[in-house]
């Protein structure tokens, strides 16, 4: 039950702090935090330990409710929430199903230039 609390509270939080972004950069970020959930096979690298892309998901959502209102664009959300251990310092890395290994921040990088290309952004 605490749980479900805790979960609520977080997208509540999400939810009151995306008010200060435009409609545009959610749906930015929700692609970004898709595109990681969409990663089944992979593992994403955190301080050293490997997270499946559900925990991967859920620890991008916390750091994004945390991170509040630092986050005004999908590019915040990448410099402040998916790059780096706010702990260590340690990059983010995200080890792919065919073995590769690449920087988080790097990949989903890539990812949004995808996404701002296929919707006419760029």
């Amino acid at each position: 039950m605490s749980r479900l609390i805790t979960v609520a509270l977080l997208a509540l939080a999400t939810l009151a702090n995306a008010a200060d972004r435009s409609p545009v950069e959610d749906a930015r970020i929700e692609y970004l935090l898709g595109v990681v959930a969409s990663l089944h096979g992979a593992q994403f690298i955190r301080n050293g330990t490997a997270y499946d892309s559900t925990a991967a998901v859920k620890h991008l959502r916390t750091k994004l409710a945390a991170a509040r209102s630092s986050v005004k664009t999908a590019e915040d959300f990448i410099r402040y929430c998916a790059s780096q251990s706010s702990v260590s310092g340690k990059p983010y890395e995200i080890r792919l199903d065919d073995g590769r290994a690449v920087r988080s921040a790097d990949f989903l990088r890539q990812k949004l230039i995808e996404f701002d290309r296929a919707s006419g952004r760029q």
